[in-house]
Formats: C-alpha cells, structure tokens, sequence
C-alpha cells in the first residue's frame, strides 16, 4: 500500500465502522406515524349517516399518512357532539394520536354561547371536512294524516323526533317546526341516528327532520311505497337542487318576516361547515402539516369518492382544511339573530312567532 492510498483505506475503514456502530435510523427516520395507532372520536351513536361518512375517510386517510398508522373508531355521543369536542379539547394529549369528528351541532353550540360548551371553537385546528353540501327534508309517518302543508299547521301537538338537545337533526327539526309554523310542538329526544326512522313509522313520533340523502340511502320504501310524507327541504347551498327532492318547497320560502330569513340563512352557515375533522390546540405543526395534506390527497382521491357514495348514496362535497378554517371564521354573528337562535334549538318550548 502506497502513502498516497492509506487516506482513501482510513476512510473506507471509518466508514465500516459507523454503519457497524450507529443505528440506521441515523440516515433514513421512519415516519413518525409508522407503527402507530390513531383514534377517531366520533361525538355521536355507530350506524348513522355521520358515521358512514367517517368510515368513507379512514382507509384512504391510512393510505395517505407516511407511515399507514392503523386507524380505529370511537364513539361518544350527546350534548349534540358537545361531549365529545369537551373530551378532545380538554382531555387528549395534543400528540397527533387522537382526532376528533362531530355533526355541525358543535360549531352551533359554540358560537351561540350555549352551556356545557368547554372549548374554544377557534382554537381547534381543523381537518376539513367530506361534505359541505347538504339537504335537510321534514317528513311526517303517513298514517298520521299529515298530507299537506296545510293540514300540518292545522294539527296540534306533533310529536317531532330528535336525537339530542344540540344535535344539527334535533335542530333543523325545531327550525322546519317554527318556520313552518307547526302548532305547539312536541319534541321527543334520546333517540340515535339509526333509530329515529323505525321509531317514526312504529308510531313512536309524527315527524322528523332528516337528510335527504339519508332517506335515499337507508329508507327507499319511504319513496318507493309512499309510507312518509314529505313537506319541505333546507337547501346549503340556497339554490342546490336535489336529484330526488327537486319538487319540495325550499324552508326560506315560508318566512314571515326578516328575521324567520335570517334564521335559516344562520343554519345554513352552520351547515356548510360540513361533519368537522379536528385536532386539539397544541398539537406539533409537522404533525399538522402531515395530518392537513393527508386529508387533503383523501378528499381528492377517486376510490374516496367512490365509497363514500356507496356508503352515503351521495357524492362528496370536501372541504379542505384550509377551507374549514374560514368557514368557522366567517360565520355570521348578528347578536339579535343568534340569541333567536338559541331560544329555537333549545330544550323549551319554541318561541312565539
């Protein structure tokens, strides 16, 4: 061995020894999300429309996390998904491991001011959402008679079905009933999602408001065999007609008054917030950054779009997280219409018209 090659032998020398004494994680670190566990929280009951919407996510959000962390589902309903915001707010570490999913009844709640509400709608950092389209219809069992706009008003004591006191149904359900202008109303809770539908045609209650693409998904012989009547619809976007429901009178249209309007055009903005995917305050921004774009590439990918309406027989509507957090900004906060609004969707009786 000459002079000249003993550098270029040390070298290859010292190079054996590194790779035989330093771990490989030293040149190539495995995704942060590899072997890992993320859960999601849901805030309501398993089997819903809600829920089918989340399991249309998980296997694409899986596929596009680095690493494909398995994904599991959990479950805590009531308060109209405050409980389960409070819990995510409050109670989990900002760690990236657990993110939270709730009906639109969570962003009402909070920006209403409503009790029980212990988090900060504005501190969440969120994920978007896979729809913000959405058709509200109210429908009535067919045995109680209620054939027709008008024969609703005339009948006293509907019994109005919902799931819980806050929960977006259970309020689109009083909304329908007061601008509508149903006769003192009877609102019956402590229903799930799944339900509410076989409670209405046992005869347990008169009506409900509901998704119509729920009742295409789940309830065909509603339509196939006429076993409910339908009455009105709440369109968000105001103006976006639905494939089976295009027929229906829009809710905006039996105002009385700015303020019945105005009503409608806040549930709206409460809606289009879609079924939020959030994470709490603090969690790492790589962590974010990692999460955010792998909903995003969810969101847009073509197998997504293809379960989700296997599951909800409707297409997608994403909102993209970027997207999300402007429409929680921007939603309309005049103080006269809100505290309406929190007498409507409350637990009493609806306020006079």
């Amino acid at each position: 061995m000459t002079f000249r090659d003993r550098p270029f032998k040390i070298s290859l020398a010292l190079g054996a020894l590194w790779v035989c004494f330093f771990p490989a994680s030293v040149f190539s670190q495995a995704p942060f999300y590899q072997g890992k566990t993320i859960a999601i929280v849901q805030g309501r009951d398993p089997g819903g429309t809600g829920d089918m919407r989340v399991r249309a996510v998980l296997p694409f959000l899986q596929k596009h996390i680095p690493g494909n962390p398995t994904i599991v589902n959990e479950y805590m309903p009531g308060g109209g998904s405050r409980k389960a915001a409070n819990h995510v707010y409050k109670s989990v570490r900002p760690d990236g491991l657990t993110i939270g999913n709730a009906s639109a009844g969570m962003v009402s709640l909070a920006v209403l001011g409503e009790k029980g509400v212990l988090y900060d709608l504005d501190k969440f950092i969120y994920l978007g959402s896979p729809y913000s389209s959405y058709h509200g219809v109210f429908v009535t069992r067919k045995e109680a008679g209620l054939s027709s706009i008008e024969k609703l008003r005339a009948a006293s004591g509907i019994r109005v079905g919902g799931q819980s006191v806050g929960f977006s149904t259970y309020n689109e359900g009083r909304l329908f009933a007061y601008v509508l202008g149903l006769k003192e109303p009877k609102f019956v809770t402590g229903y799930s999602g799944a339900e509410l539908d076989p409670a209405l045609i046992r005869g347990e209650i008169d009506a409900r408001a509901n998704s119509a693409d729920t009742v295409v998904r789940r309830s065909p012989d509603w339509l196939n065999k006429g076993l409910v009547d339908f009455h009105a619809i709440l369109e968000i976007p105001k103006g976006e007609k639905h494939a089976r429901f295009a027929h229906l009178p829009e809710l905006e249209s039996f105002a009385k008054s700015d303020i019945d309007r105005k009503l409608v055009i806040l549930q709206r903005a409460f809606r289009v917030t879609g079924q939020p995917f959030f994470l709490p305050p603090g969690t790492p921004k790589d962590r974010v950054d990692i999460l955010q774009e792998a909903f995003r590439k969810a969101y847009k990918d073509p197998a997504f779009h293809k379960e989700y309406k296997k599951l909800t027989a409707d297409d997608p509507t994403p909102l993209m997280p970027e997207d999300h957090e402007r429409a929680i900004r921007e939603i309309p906060r005049e103080r006269e219409v809100m505290e309406l609004f929190k007498k409507l969707v409350g637990a009493g009786p609806l306020p006079a018209r």
